[in-house]
């Protein structure tokens, strides 16, 4: 009887112990598991933050036309645009080989009022003969014009170097100078040059319009936003040509 009272203590002892045992174990292995839960949130925080850090990028273009514009330059962006005219820019006694380039508008205001109101066909020759202040009120002006023409009576061109051999064209006593002169001058009267169209007159009245050559600036950029976003801020020698048809 002792014995087995001795042997029964022990087997519940063995067991109390045993549940002590277990019960330390679960305990212990909760704490861990509790350690290991915070210690992952923690990693995984710190990772997902490092991970959030290393993955920051700058926003990319989508491919297409924008992205390749902005591997082109203002020369290129003119070879892909639809030509509306090559001759010779005259300002005093300097001329200044220019092709235009459609790049907004009325081909066909471009077309009929780049011509020689006299001998007819396209003019070889167009002259600066004014200029226009780069004011505001001045701006507001030809935008406000641009608008009174409506979507068939205004051509906005882009005017990029040309080559003499272009086409035919007497430039009399006057020096030939790249456009880039002529781009430099109007930046630094901060004006844009005025021509009235067409050359040498015209009957018709209603045939007549301005346009108005435009340096790189605020205003002139609005103009090639839309085709060429990517060129926002090329540095090379360009102007931007607005003709408006209606007397100015």
């Amino acid at each position: 009887m002792g014995a087995l009272s001795v042997s029964g203590g022990g087997s519940n002892n063995g067991s109390s112990s045993a549940k002590s045992g277990g019960g330390s174990a679960r305990r212990s292995r909760e704490a861990d598991g509790h350690a290991s839960g915070r210690g992952g949130a923690k990693s995984h925080g710190v990772a997902t933050a490092a991970a959030a850090a290393g993955t920051r990028t700058e926003p990319r273009a989508l491919p297409g036309a924008e992205s390749e514009y902005k591997t082109l330059k203002i020369s290129d962006l003119g070879s892909q645009l639809c030509l509306a005219w090559h001759g010779m820019l005259q300002l005093k006694n300097s001329s200044f080989p220019t092709s235009m380039h459609l790049l907004d508008g009325d081909l066909g205001v471009a077309g009929g009022l780049l011509a020689d109101g006299a001998a007819g066909g396209q003019a070889p020759q167009l002259k600066i003969t004014q200029r226009l202040r780069l004011d505001q009120p001045k701006l507001d002006e030809v935008s406000r014009r641009i608008k009174a023409a409506g979507p068939a009576g205004y051509a906005v061109l882009l005017a990029v170097p040309g080559t003499s051999e272009e086409g035919p064209c007497d430039t009399g006593s006057s020096t030939e100078r790249p456009l880039k002169n002529l781009v430099s001058y109007l930046k630094q009267k901060q004006a844009a040059g005025v021509i009235s169209l067409p050359v040498g007159g015209g009957r018709d009245k209603d045939a007549a319009g301005v346009l108005h050559a435009f340096p790189p600036c605020q205003f002139s950029q609005q103009f090639l936003d839309a085709p060429a976003k990517a060129l926002a801020k090329t540095e090379e020698d360009y102007l931007v040509m607005v003709i408006v048809r209606g007397a100015s």
